[in-house]
């Protein structure tokens, strides 16, 4: 017998879930994923409008952050084994790391942090973060059971993944450094579903506000939902959904969702 697992997982990065409340809620109306993972909500956790969801048939677990960062897991099971951090010696100040079960599928969604410019400290950051995001798989996950990790990634994997590869080249979303941290979380046992079902070019999940990004369709594929290879083999369908980036007041990303079979 297959895995019990969720159906339907999506990742967004809101951008302020306060700013966003009622265009999440519409989505999950609309598409109606088992788990929705949240990046950037910007609130604590005691400041969440939890009670919206709730309505909605959602339940919420949050690490939350005023301001910035933030994160929420919104589900139709109450999920398990609930980790907020990593599970090492460092201090993390920052709320970028959530991790829960939902039968036998573990979910892991982050918000790696951007690291504003090559070389300073805050790209120093990122690269720590993502060597301690390496080692927590290591240590405390198995590549040959069905996991999730997904989220707000802040790197394009390939020149495919970026309208301007040239000119993005040595900035801290394609630089090599972070492509070879892609990479190594590939090499643990991950896969990038997106790619299962898409090959072409010029498929982006996050445009910036200025400039007129979005209607030149001028960004980057930066939101990844990535899977251990048991479970790649049962996911169906990938889609960026660029309709619910458009319009007064969207975030800067779109969400992704991915669908899942429970047979095979």
């Amino acid at each position: 017998m297959p895995a019990s697992i969720p159906t339907s997982l999506a990742s967004w990065n809101v951008n302020s879930i306060r700013a966003r409340k009622d265009r999440t809620l519409a989505w999950l109306e609309t598409y109606q994923p088992e788990v929705l993972c949240l990046q950037e909500t910007k609130v604590t956790d005691d400041a969440f409008p939890r009670a919206d969801f709730e309505a909605l048939g959602y339940h919420v677990t949050t690490c939350g952050q005023k301001t910035y960062n933030g994160m929420a897991l919104l589900s139709r099971t109450e999920p398990s084994d609930v980790i907020r951090r990593f599970d090492d010696d460092d201090a993390e100040p920052e709320a970028r790391f959530l991790s829960a079960r939902f039968a036998d599928l573990q979910i892991i969604c982050v918000y790696v942090p951007n690291g504003q410019v090559v070389g300073s400290d805050k790209y120093a950051y990122k690269l720590a973060w993502l060597d301690r995001l390496q080692r927590h798989l290591e240590r405390h996950c198995d590549p040959d059971q069905p996991l999730v990790l997904c989220g707000d990634l802040n790197i394009a994997p390939e020149d495919r993944d970026v309208c301007e590869p040239a000119a993005w080249a040595e900035t801290v979303l394609c630089e090599p450094g972070v492509r070879d941290a892609f990479r190594r979380l590939c090499g643990w046992g991950l896969v990038d579903t997106f790619r299962l079902h898409h090959d072409a070019e010029k498929l982006y999940s996050w445009w910036d506000y200025r400039q007129l990004a979005f209607q030149k369709n001028q960004g980057l594929r930066i939101d990844h939902i990535l899977v251990t290879r048991t479970l790649s083999r049962r996911c169906t369908r990938v889609q960026i959904d660029r309709q619910a980036r458009k319009g007064k007041g969207a975030s800067d990303h779109a969400p992704v969702l991915a669908t899942f079979s429970n047979e095979g």
